[in-house]
């Protein structure tokens, strides 16, 4: 393909970076993404009767964060991502469908090419089905297909290294040698931010705290935990599902986790040293102004320590924490190519964005690796690009004129067909 066809400034590449929590679109070449929507689509279904008499059930579909926060009858929430890989291709082709209208602005989708990320474990038939889409419906000239941890790492100036992506539905290490993701030696738990959220649920549960959500409130005063609660709920509300009502009151959770929790770094975790920390008050949007100790340490200690309980928080003896992800994947690789893992360990993913993470993930792999190893992990300073790091990388990645030639043309498309993914998206 023709370098100068995509290479200039009059046609700008498509990076779309699908993620677990949100969905990252813009323009390549861009600092930030132009859109981050939420990877689920909400769904109502209503019977409509034909002229013959014949009920048949139609479907609205609703995405972006204030659609599918809006408060509307039965609209069931339903993610189209399943272990990081596109499950359900209709509400992907809704997605995309959203992109192009709300989110891009292009004419047609038939100008620009698309690069977009996928899981580092995504297979062959999924591959091949993302292709076929983009070019069989979007017609999109171009195309290309890249492990969002290659991306991470491209952001930070990398081709070898070890990428822990710490995500929402999972936390990977993947092992990249020259720009080549080496699949034996990926190694993935579900410790993301989900699971911290799922954690902090156990936790409120056990202090018999009432998780409630904005829509349910008319009007509030500030309380404590001791206090009778002083907030009147709104009335007339609507039907509502119940993947609805979860997802709001997990968006509750998530707002107590990223202004509270913090990991401690005196390693181990120890309960009368966290209790000397200053208690951090957080207010809930029904008005109760709860006090957090060293009960913000515990949660987030799961992640480094599996076997931790307390407070509700159970124990998970067959999980493997954030340093044993990093070892058992260094371990699988040649010895040769460790030395360059642990020297260069990118560090990506919201839930990486937990204060106290990275230094607590530097002093517990200091004390467990080889004293030969030179140990040094990279991590952005800036929050925004730790969460948009496969996004950034593919801006950067579908820039470079040295990268023109590498996309899937319409023309090889037709010639070669869907396996094309596979020979030329390593």
């Amino acid at each position: 393909m023709s370098g100068g066809l995509y290479g200039g400034d009059e046609v700008g590449a498509i990076v779309i970076d699908i993620g677990s929590n949100t969905t990252r679109v813009g323009f390549a070449g861009e600092d930030t993404p132009r859109g981050d929507i939420p990877s689920i689509v909400g769904v109502i279904e209503n019977k409509v009767v034909k002229d013959e008499g014949k009920e048949n059930m139609e479907k609205k579909y609703y995405l972006d964060t204030t659609s599918i926060t809006a408060v509307r009858d039965n609209m069931e929430l339903k993610p189209f991502l399943q272990d990081g890989m596109i499950e359900d291709f209709d509400l992907f082709e809704k997605m995309m469908d959203h992109i192009y209208s709300k989110h891009i602005h292009v004419n047609t989708a038939e100008e620009n090419p698309v690069l977009m990320s996928e899981a580092s474990w995504n297979v062959r038939s999924k591959r091949e089905k993302i292709c076929e889409i983009m070019f069989e419906k979007y017609k999109v000239p171009a195309f290309f297909l890249v492990k969002n941890s290659m991306l991470a790492a491209f952001a930070n100036g990398r081709s070898t290294g070890l990428v822990l992506d710490c995500g929402a539905a999972h936390a990977s290490a993947v092992p990249i040698q020259d720009g080549y993701v080496l699949q034996q030696a990926i190694v993935k738990e579900q410790i993301g931010g989900d699971y911290i959220t799922q954690l902090c649920k156990h936790y409120f549960d056990h202090k018999k705290l009432e998780i409630v959500p904005p829509y349910l409130v008319a009007s509030k005063q500030q309380f404590k935990e001791s206090e009778p609660p002083k907030w009147v709920r709104k009335q007339n509300i609507p039907p509502l599902t119940e993947s609805w009502m979860n997802y709001a009151n997990k968006k509750v959770i998530q707002d107590y986790q990223q202004a509270v929790l913090q990991v401690s770094t005196d390693a181990p975790y120890d309960k009368s040293t966290a209790a000397t920390y200053p208690i951090v008050h957080h207010e809930f949007p029904n008005g109760l102004n709860f006090e957090s100790s060293w009960e913000r340490f515990l949660i987030p200690e799961k992640l480094f320590n599996p076997h931790e309980t307390g407070e509700g928080i159970p124990d998970t003896p067959n999980t493997l924490d954030m340093t044993q992800l990093v070892t058992t994947s260094v371990g699988m690789c040649d010895i040769d190519l460790r030395p360059a893992l642990y020297g260069t360990l990118i560090v990506t993913g919201g839930n990486s964005l937990i204060t106290g993470f990275t230094e607590r993930l530097q002093m517990e792999l200091s004390s467990k690796i080889p004293p030969s190893m030179r140990l040094k992990l990279i991590t952005a300073s800036q929050a925004s690009e730790r969460r948009f790091g496969a996004w950034i990388g593919g801006s950067i990645l579908a820039s470079l004129g040295t990268f023109q030639q590498m996309w899937i043309s319409q023309s090889e498309y037709r010639e070669c067909g869907k396996a094309q993914v596979d020979r030329k998206c390593p």
